[in-house]
């Protein structure tokens, strides 16, 4: 797990209305707490009306966070339609050594967006088909907590454990067990994919 002392953490989620864009950044800061950390999450103003475009944010630290501002240099973002890709500058802002974390079963190359990343590290950036993966574990196509444990794999920001406390304390029974199990699933699609030696770039995700 990378040390993140003492340096605040940001990450912008973005979405579609219905796709619980708010709800995945209010949960990773619950995974957050969980790991002993101080965190905050809040939406963007605007229409949240199924299928408009929603931001919402996620701050991390390790000291208590004062700043209440929208996140407009984020360490990481996690983008859960993969169509706001060439409609809107999702990447505005991105640190240079920022993470990429793409809901889609492309990978980056077939998604058009090569020159958009172009020289930023190839470890940083990865497509996880989280919309296909909570279909078969949930029957919904409901990507937020695929993401996290995909997140998580790929900054060690939270643990995988994080994730499924913070799920458990939104969701029970049948439906916590397909979250958590998609959360696992989005977790070990990154780890084989940088235990077989292949950048996330490099590497396409079949969704079956």
């Amino acid at each position: 797990m990378q040390d993140y002392r003492w340096t605040v953490f940001q990450t912008r989620f973005h979405g579609r209305g219905g796709q619980g864009v708010v709800t995945a950044a209010e949960l990773l800061s619950v995974a957050a707490f969980r790991a002993g950390r101080h965190a905050q999450a809040f939406p963007s103003f605007g229409s949240e009306r199924t299928g408009a475009p929603v931001v919402s944010y996620c701050r991390i630290d390790d000291r208590h966070i004062r700043s209440r501002e929208p996140v407009v240099v984020p360490d990481a973002l996690i983008i859960q339609d993969a169509t706001l890709l060439h409609q809107t500058d999702v990447f505005a802002g991105l640190s240079d050594d920022g993470y990429i974390l793409i809901n889609s079963s492309a990978d980056i190359h077939e998604l058009g967006i090569g020159d958009l990343i172009a020289g930023r590290d190839p470890w940083h950036v990865i497509t996880v088909p989280a919309t296909a993966i909570a279909m078969r574990h949930l029957g919904r196509p409901l990507p937020n907590l695929v993401l996290l444990g995909g997140f998580s794999a790929l900054t060690g920001l939270v643990g995988l454990a994080d994730v499924e406390a913070a799920a458990a304390e939104r969701f029970s029974g049948k439906v916590l067990e397909g979250n958590c199990a998609a959360a696992q699933e989005a977790f070990d699609i990154v780890v084989a994919g940088r235990a077989g030696g292949l950048g996330p770039t490099d590497r396409k995700v079949a969704d079956a």
